[in-house]
């Protein structure tokens, strides 16, 4: 055992081998028997493929370089692919292509063909939430289409895009399903002998998991939706997710009662205090699928999640066993078989099936192998700190762990603050190389499950109405100035890190608050008034009125609480972290934020990505940003760091 100060253990888990290891399966569905999902290729642009699970339990990239299976609607996406298999045939799989967000029909074997066209306007016409119809020979989906060039220039609905290509280069051809009578929609779900048809709509300014309405309409015998009646939802009653059972009974997960819990044709079918579903970021999200038995399988928990299966009739749930701790909200069902992507604490996300008849659970796509001795893997500790008022946040503690080096005695080790995105997500307790790249080195990470993260109950997640920017400062501040109080951490070598929503409350805790020696911000939000002002896209234009207040209403909210308008108030070192192609949070905003600190000698280093958007999916990015990261708390923390280049500082 070697005695090394915090920071200063060696690791074997470097740079690239986080980068290698970034992102997970995603859109699991069913092709025939075959399971398919699709997958990260950090290596090669970043880009994700289509992998399919061939009988004898080999993996197959059925897509080459440079084919890119991700949707593009709401920025975010949605279900990209959609697959059915052909007797004495190979399957026919339709998929959006990211480069140019067309649909492609593909047949391994064949080359992709285009389905849709291309639009000269603003971003184009997009799809998500794909369902192959083979007796209508159509695609149904999520259509988005841009009508100028500005990012709210847009309109949703639901459409039929042929499987016979006679719409690849003719907008008209796309057959309308219904009137684009709201703002957002998710693709229709079909009763099994398809003559009803439910899918989800809001408007703004809310977004999903404020309200939603579940709408149900009759297919007409021209093929199109008649009118709609809604069922469930409204203001203040999000509906995340529909489906119909194998009997024709509409399922659906809403929050009416404070959680996301599983109705029944409006009778709550299990009702408990925690979640059967989330937050809608991804069209096409799925909790729960319905078996042909009338079983249902959940992803459902109150923080972590897990993979059960609900007997609607007693309300009763059996859960997976297994080493599994969290499972994203991805399904797909086949008869008995359930499919699911789940992960641990010691494990990554890997593809997991369920047979419910049996209970056996076993990995059959993207197994976790350790790419190093699991020893070096953090140990983390689920914990519940007291906030301003006694509210309490949820936390996950990963102190410095490594199985050969301990810090000298006495020496207190440094500790990054961890916030999350959204802000209306979770941090999710599985294995994360990138706390391990710290931890094993020496250097704590807290992630801090905020008021307004999800998991915890619509109340929970209310916390932040109107309180962005006070509510998840105060509560990192609290779980780091706990964490000094109790002994576990060094109160002066404490930092604060998050992207996207993370980086707000990033760099808003530096502008508001002493807590920190440093921070890291990733692609963030700092400018309110640009960002309620047109400086974003469509989907969160409207975010600010939930979490801030209506502009008109609190102009001075929004200056006052703006990390761009106190930029002055920054005296400790910070890294800023920026995509070039980000339209969620363009760079703009931290051009402008930097320009305010010119003339400060305030140390900081900017590093602008070509190519990236709103999360870094390229190796060399995430190596590069990593390195940067670890060099900034090395000099702030006073450690010896020789394993990374130096980040150059300003001034």
């Amino acid at each position: 055992m070697q005695t090394l100060p915090y920071g200063a253990w060696p690791s074997p888990i470097d740079a690239a081998l986080a980068a290698a290891h970034d992102g997970h399966p995603e859109s699991v569905g069913f092709v025939g028997d075959e399971v398919w999902w699709t997958a990260p290729r950090p290596a090669e642009g970043g880009r994700r493929t289509l992998v399919r699970l061939l009988p004898d339990g080999t993996e197959q990239s059925v897509l080459p370089a440079p084919w890119n299976v991700r949707s593009r609607v709401i920025e975010y996406g949605g279900t990209p692919w959609t697959g059915v298999a052909r007797p004495g045939a190979e399957p026919l799989v339709v998929f959006a292509h990211f480069a140019d967000q067309r649909l492609y029909r593909y047949e391994p074997g064949g080359e992709p063909r285009p389905l849709t066209p291309l639009s000269p306007v603003g971003g184009g016409l997009r799809f998500a939430d794909l369902a192959v119809l083979p007796d209508r020979d159509e695609v149904w989906c999520v259509l988005e289409e841009f009508t100028g060039d500005a990012p709210t220039d847009v309109r949703r609905t639901l459409v039929a895009v042929p499987l016979d290509g006679s719409a690849h280069d003719d907008r008209a051809a796309l057959r309308e399903l219904a009137p684009a009578r709201h703002r957002f929609v998710t693709g229709p779900r079909l009763t099994p002998d398809g003559r009803r048809a439910a899918w989800l709509a809001w408007d703004h300014p809310r977004m999903p998991w404020d309200g939603t309405e579940l709408l149900v309409a009759d297919v007409t015998e021209g093929g199109v939706l008649g009118e709609p009646r809604t069922v469930a939802g409204g203001p203040e009653e999000s509906v995340a997710q529909a489906e119909w059972s194998a009997d024709g009974r509409l399922l659906y997960a809403s929050d009416r009662s404070g959680w996301w819990n599983l109705y029944r044709d409006g009778t709550p079918l299990c009702p408990r205090e925690e979640e059967f579903g989330g937050p809608l970021w991804k069209l096409g999200q799925r909790w729960f699928a319905p078996l042909d038995s009338g079983l249902i399988a959940v992803v459902h928990g109150r923080g972590a999640t897990a993979l059960g299966i609900l007997d609607p009739e007693t309300g009763e749930v059996v859960d997976a066993a297994g080493p599994w701790t969290e499972f994203a909200a991805t399904l797909a069902v086949r008869g008995e078989r359930i499919v699911g992507v789940g992960a641990s604490p010691r494990s990554a996300y890997e593809v997991v099936e369920l047979d419910s008849r049996t209970g056996r659970t076993r990995v059959v796509g993207a197994p976790h192998d350790d790419p190093v001795d699991p020893a070096h893997y953090p140990e983390p500790q689920i914990r519940v700190f007291t906030g301003p008022a006694g509210r309490e946040i949820h936390a996950h503690v990963y102190p410095p762990h490594h199985p050969g080096c301990a810090a000298p005695g006495g020496e207190l080790p440094p500790y990054v603050l961890w916030a999350h995105g959204g802000p209306t997500s979770r941090s999710p307790l599985v294995l994360d190389l990138e706390i391990a790249y710290f931890t094993s080195r020496g250097i704590g990470v807290a992630e801090v499950n905020y008021g307004g993260s999800t998991g915890y109950g619509r109340a929970y997640r209310n916390q932040l109405r109107e309180q962005w920017g006070v509510v998840d400062v105060e509560d990192c501040a609290a779980v780091a100035l706990a964490l000094a109080e109790e002994g576990t951490a060094d109160p002066a070598r404490l930092a604060v890190r998050g992207g996207s929503a993370g980086g707000w409350t990033a760099a808003a805790s530096l502008t508001t608050t002493d807590v920190y020696a440093c921070g890291t911000i990733i692609y963030p939000v700092l400018d309110l008034v640009a960002f309620a002002s047109g400086e974003t896209h469509d989907f969160e234009s409207r975010y600010l009125e939930s979490l801030v207040g209506p502009l008109d209403e609190v102009p001075g909210r929004y200056a006052g609480r703006s990390p761009v308008e106190h930029a002055d108030r920054i005296t400790a070192p910070f890294l800023l972290l920026q995509g070039l192609d980000d339209v969620i949070c363009p760079p703009a905003q931290s051009e402008r934020f930097l320009a305010r600190l010119v003339g400060r000698r305030v140390p900081h280093a900017y590093l602008a990505f070509a190519g990236e958007g709103h999360g870094f999916r390229r190796a060399d990015t995430m190596v590069r940003a990593l390195e940067a990261e670890l060099s900034l708390y090395a000099q702030v923390f006073g450690i010896e760091s020789p394993d990374v280049p130096t980040l150059e500082l300003t001034p």
